[in-house]
């Protein structure tokens, strides 16, 4: 049977979108700011750091990071991410989301100065204290998956509160591309004030001494953003739901939520305050849960699962692209901060042409088309063009043809974000219980974290060439490249089927999506 809909919640539900719904996108979406501004620059400072600390003198390459810190500086931070969305996810329905948000964004804020401040006797001190703090960094981000999901839908009205939550993961999308800015404004600074020559006209000079500096502030300056907006993160009032559902304090979710709407709302429950939510006590791992949610988790964490895998695989061809358009020439043709400054200059364009469109076209038309809708499109044309690198692959190595290849590559890179990058991150956070939805999102986002690591590095061993004679060196042989291609396809495409065990939430209330406004009639006892 059906409880009715607490006035708060239904005065959220309905509200009008105000000034006050933008204002938690900015707040909530600072996190995921520095989190992609990171992402998008550690590419950068690990070409640098190369340079910089592993020089190889009479070498006719710059230095190179060797790969077990190449593979260590990005997989400890996707690690602590992954640990970080789960203790997080946990802590956010124990305690409340507002009483752990600050501590997310302050750690990512203090983990990004460190990160820059990295310093020792040596450079495998230097690598190793990096790698700590960038742990850190990852364990910070993580939380503020499913603490900034959470919020952002229990903010916000049912009319457009899918818009709004991806609102919140596009803020990534500006964090890619002020990242790729100030990277280009830092490194055109650094090379006019201390020019240098090429490597191979002077393989020392060409790498300045202040090149140190360049990499530690491209690290540090990402944390600004975020600490900006700290304060206000500490004047959000708690969730309406979580002080209401979770707390059963219906008197201060009023209170909090007619400020917030600059209305009065009435306290009073059709129900009671004592009877809110006495019969869905089940919790996680109870049969109930495994009932009436079990396929929605699963559906939830095997797609995102499945997506990392080729969206993490997808960011290891970008090298490969920017070399086939001529964006970014030999490495030993240019020195240190030249090099830096074309790189960004390459992911920037790639970042404005197909990223950042596709996350703000699923802002735009998700509470239009629906969720499901979105994701099925998504995967379905990654699976297409995915093929249709791979299968004719040799068709698209041939020089005349590489315009072609970047340009399916671009639309691989829109459907990901106009698609499952945007909606697994969406979903998570509307389909289950109050008490239980920031870590059910928590444990979406983790699987596909895990996802993230078995592409990023998995492929880079799975994509190396069969003949041991051409691997990349200290790899063995791999399937090669077109093989590597069509097994992303086959995961996209697996992706789409269990799409299907993901409900809609379009234009439903969440407690009508996750069954919280209905009486669980087999907790009552009976009298034999």
């Amino acid at each position: 049977m059906a409880k009715d809909q607490l006035h708060v919640l239904n005065a959220l539900d309905v509200a009008k979108t105000q000034w006050y719904h933008f204002t938690a996108i900015v707040i909530a979406g600072m996190g995921f700011f520095t989190d992609a501004y990171d992402l998008f620059c550690i590419s950068l400072v690990t070409k640098l750091l190369g340079r910089v600390y592993f020089h190889v003198p009479g070498s006719g390459k710059p230095g190179t990071l060797p790969p077990r810190y190449s593979s260590a500086i990005n997989g400890v931070a996707l690690v602590g991410t992954l640990a970080g969305q789960l203790f997080f996810g946990w802590l956010g329905d124990k305690l409340g989301r507002k009483k752990v948000y600050g501590l997310t964004l302050m750690l990512m804020c203090l983990c990004s100065v460190a990160s820059g401040l990295s310093f020792g006797s040596n450079p495998n001190s230097v690598m190793v204290t990096l790698c700590f703090f960038r742990f850190w960094l990852g364990f910070g981000i993580g939380g503020d998956y499913p603490l900034s999901a959470t919020i952002m839908s229990e903010y916000a009205n049912k009319k457009t509160r899918g818009a709004f939550i991806a609102a919140v993961f596009a803020m990534q999308g500006f964090g890619i591309l002020s990242g790729g800015v100030f990277a280009i404004l830092i490194s055109a600074a650094f090379d006019a004030r201390f020019p240098a020559p090429s490597y191979e006209d002077d393989p020392i000079k060409s790498t300045i001494p202040q090149a140190d500096f360049v990499w530690r502030i491209i690290l540090m300056v990402g944390a600004l953003p975020a600490l900006m907006t700290y304060y206000w993160r500490m004047k959000m009032p708690e969730t309406a739901r979580y002080t209401a559902l979770v707390a059963k304090n219906t008197k201060q979710a009023a209170a909090d939520m007619g400020k917030v709407l600059n209305q009065e709302i009435e306290e009073e429950q059709p129900q009671g305050v004592e009877k809110l939510g006495t019969k869905t006590i089940w919790g996680l791992f109870s049969k109930e849960f495994a009932q009436r949610h079990g396929l929605h988790l699963l559906g939830t964490a095997s797609t995102w699962f499945l997506l990392d895998i080729a969206f993490y695989s997808q960011n290891l061809f970008q090298k490969d692209i920017f070399s086939a358009v001529g964006w970014i020439p030999a490495a030993k043709s240019m020195n240190a901060i030249q090099e830096v400054y074309k790189i960004a200059r390459a992911q920037t364009l790639i970042a404005l042409c197909s990223t950042v469109p596709g996350y703000w076209f699923t802002v735009f038309l998700i509470d239009r088309i629906g969720r499901f809708a979105i994701q099925i499109l998504g995967f379905a044309m990654m699976t297409v063009f995915m093929f249709a690198l791979a299968i004719p692959y040799n068709h698209w190595t041939h020089p005349e043809n590489r315009i072609g290849f970047v340009m399916m590559y671009a639309l691989t890179f829109f459907f990901a974000n106009f698609g499952p990058n945007a909606t697994t991150f969406v979903v998570p956070a509307e389909i289950f219980p109050a008490r239980l939805r920031s870590t059910c999102h928590g444990i979406s986002a983790a699987a596909g974290k895990a996802g993230a690591i078995v592409g990023a590095f998995g492929f880079l061993y799975l994509a190396q060439n069969t003949d041991p004679k051409k691997t990349d060196q200290g790899y063995p042989p791999g399937i090669g490249v077109k093989n590597s291609l069509i097994v992303l396809g086959v995961i996209n495409l697996l992706g789409l089927f269990f799409t299907f065990l993901v409900p809609e939430a379009k234009g439903k209330s969440l407690e009508e999506i996750s069954r919280e406004n209905e009486d669980d009639q087999e907790e009552e006892p009976s009298i034999v």
